[in-house]
């Protein structure tokens, strides 16, 4: 009788212990994915940021809809970074270390990703880069992945459109003032776009780098005027490219085509400041309101991010750096999915074989984690009239010049000073 009521004894501990180990599990599969990052939510970049950091959270409450990834819900773990890339590694130690994210995804722009790397590469992390210009050039890291649709050749891509917009032009063109701020993403661009004038054959006459500090920009603007380019080529961020428009404008900068790669110009506040300053802009962009840039499941975003838009105090419309913060997670999270691991291996190797569809169209990485094929758009901007919201919902203010697979109806308005006639 001891032996039976020591079985039953050592059954029910059994039947505890399994149930007990069961739990646990339950409880583990339960936790949530946590996805770790940095986002400039104040400072110089905030005016990308903010609406970066909505579309990730759109992305994660659609994910969790869904009912999770893993059979598990996402957690959001983020932090300001201030636009200020000397805090960024010691966000991602605390991301890793305190926090113990699963997925560490960097922050917006080359400036601010590039402190990441170290960490990222000493870590064996998966990285899936957000609106940053040939920054694997320098590491060549295995499990890197761009999300920008530069193309293979980043740099030339940047500017490419640009100056073959220019030299489709009769007559053609012959020289060109470059300004470009002393920053990494500008400076490379400006690299790219020396690169691709002298293979139209323009001649440089004026090429200038100015501190990113710098307020006043007019006697820049009297510079390039004293050299009498035909071209005008900026590589510039938000607040320096305002003033540079400003300062052409106010100056009556003489010259024949006058933008490129000005990172803000996207922004809809920007836009209804600037407002009919920026007409005859030629610039790079990687959405507009086309219809031959409706892919699916775009509208469906943009209809949620605007309803929560005026609420988050972000960019009202999005067009701009929003559709490529989901088209990030997007992949991730697909990649996930079909891997059913979060190993960074195994996640890149998906990530390299497989074609992806995302809400910005469907794209495959080549080399170096850069997308196979580029997708910069070149945009004018044309018919803008006061500082009216609406009109910049429009497809006929962003008139799509480049690529020719994307092209508007529209024709490139030539020279810029026609725009003041």
């Amino acid at each position: 009788m001891t032996i039976m009521v020591h079985a039953r004894r050592l059954c029910r501990l059994a039947a505890t212990t399994a149930l007990l180990a069961l739990s646990m599990a339950s409880s583990n599969a339960a936790d949530p994915i946590k996805v770790g990052f940095s986002m400039p939510l104040t400072g110089s970049l905030a005016v990308t940021g903010k609406p970066a950091l909505l579309a990730t959270q759109i992305w994660a409450e659609d994910v969790n809809a869904r009912g999770g990834l893993l059979g598990r819900p996402i957690e959001l773990v983020f932090y300001d970074d201030q636009s200020n890339p000397a805090l960024v590694p010691g966000i991602y130690s605390k991301l890793l270390d305190v926090d113990r994210v699963d997925i560490a995804v960097p922050g917006y722009s080359t400036n601010m990703t590039a402190p990441f790397m170290p960490t990222a590469i000493a870590r064996n992390l998966l990285v899936v880069s957000y609106f940053c210009l040939a920054l694997n050039d320098q590491f060549h890291y295995p499990r890197y992945f761009s999300m920008v649709p530069f193309g293979p050749q980043p740099k030339i891509s940047l500017s490419k459109g640009f100056f073959d917009i220019a030299a489709a032009q009769t007559p053609k063109p012959e020289t060109v003032a470059v300004i470009s701020a002393d920053a990494e993403f500008a400076q490379n661009a400006a690299e790219g776009a020396r690169e691709n004038l002298r293979s139209h054959g323009f001649k440089i006459v004026f090429d200038r780098t100015y501190p990113p500090n710098t307020v006043d920009f007019s006697p820049i603007i009297r510079s390039v005027q004293a050299s009498a380019p035909d071209i005008v080529y900026v590589a510039s961020y938000p607040a320096d490219g305002a003033g540079l428009v400003r300062a052409a404008h106010e100056l009556q900068l003489k010259t024949k085509m006058f933008g490129g790669s000005m990172v803000g110009m996207q922004s809809t506040p920007l836009r209804m400041q600037l407002g009919t300053l920026l007409n005859g802009v030629v610039h790079h962009d990687f959405w507009v309101p086309d219809p031959k840039l409706m892919f699916p499941g775009i509208e469906a975003f943009l209809a949620k991010y605007q309803a929560r838009a005026a609420g988050a105090g972000v960019d009202p419309l999005g067009y701009y750096a929003p559709p490529y913060a989901y088209a990030r997670m997007q992949v991730i999270e697909e990649a996930i999915d079909a891997t059913h691991t979060l190993d960074a291996d195994k996640l890149a190797g998906y990530l390299r074989e497989h074609v992806h569809p995302t809400i910005v169209g469907d794209l495959k990485f080549g080399a170096d984690g850069e997308w196979s094929k580029s997708g910069v758009l070149f945009v004018q901007y044309q018919g803008i009239s006061g500082n009216d919201l609406e009109q910049f919902r429009k497809p006929g203010t962003y008139v799509v010049l480049a690529p020719d697979e994307f092209r508007s109806n529209a024709k490139l308005i030539y020279p810029y000073t026609k725009t003041r006639e």
